[in-house]
């Protein structure tokens, strides 16, 4: 099944945004874990109508600074602005889809009431859903063609389908960045191609930064590769290369092929310049 984005398009939260000023500016971001440099000297912007993908090898530094943007951690050195803030400041301006969401299947909840999450206030312990909540979530839920599933049991739905509801929650509260990491981990292929094709629809809305090891999605769908292995280096042009995996791959002739090692086998076709 082929899922299509609505034509609506969320204005609101938007108004007032110089397209010129970076949604994120990092400037010599360092970070150390347990004494260990995870990340070292990154300097990286995000702007609007951005989709970048985030390539590298396991503990090479993604997810850690997706949730440095986030504001989750703190840099050990340098800075991160969000639409010109801290990011303590402006996390309301970030939706997340985190590579792991765990459920348990023995509670009851909807897709409907898992969207609904995404309007809690993180410093109030109760929030009163309004009539505008929920009228917001089935339009999240209608926007990621997944609204027909609205009282269906989120642990009832496909691994697909829960990822677009659980994009639905990052989206209702209307932000300018949407983080992802891993999101098709738990989509077959024919699904993985869908969903690039739906986050690159949302992308006219919606500015992306997507950590993914499915290269050929890569290539085919997003504007600019950002390959990161302790350092970043940002490559404005989808196509990866050789040259690219090598940068964060060094390796003898020996040793497991790059596109091996982030591709899980895909075919060496996908790299145009691969020796």
């Amino acid at each position: 099944m082929t899922y299509n984005v609505s034509e609506k398009r969320w204005t609101a939260g938007r108004q007032g945004i110089d397209m010129d000023t970076p949604i994120v500016d990092i400037e010599n971001l360092w970070f150390a874990y347990n004494g260990r440099n995870v990340l070292e000297q990154i300097y990286f912007r995000i702007r609007q109508k951005d989709f970048i993908a985030m390539i590298g090898p396991n503990g090479g530094g993604k997810t850690t600074l997706l949730k440095l943007i986030l504001g989750l951690y703190k840099p050990t050195k340098g800075t991160i602005r969000v639409m010109g803030n801290t990011t303590e400041k402006a996390s309301h301006h970030i939706g997340y889809v985190p590579q792991n969401v765990h459920i348990n299947n023995h509670f009851p909840i909807t897709a409907l009431d898992v969207v609904l999450m995404g309007k809690l206030h993180p410093q109030k312990r109760w929030v009163r859903r309004t009539r505008e909540d929920r009228r917001q979530a089935m339009d999240a839920l209608e926007k990621l063609a997944v609204d027909r599933y609205a009282a269906r049991k989120i642990t009832e739905l496909s691994g697909g389908q829960r990822q677009r509801v659980f994009i639905a929650r990052a989206l209702v509260t209307n932000p300018v960045l949407l983080l992802l990491d891993e999101p098709t981990a738990s989509i077959d292929t024919k699904g993985q191609a869908d969903f690039f094709r739906l986050l690159r629809d949302l992308n006219a809305d919606v500015a992306i930064l997507v950590v993914s090891h499915d290269l050929l999605a890569v290539s085919t769908h997003v504007k600019s590769v950002a390959c990161v292995n302790k350092g970043l280096h940002l490559h404005n042009e989808a196509e990866i290369t050789g040259e690219m995996l090598e940068e964060m791959y060094p390796c003898t002739e020996e040793e497991i092929c790059p596109v091996e090692l982030i591709a899980h086998g895909m075919p060496h076709r996908v790299l145009r310049n691969h020796k």
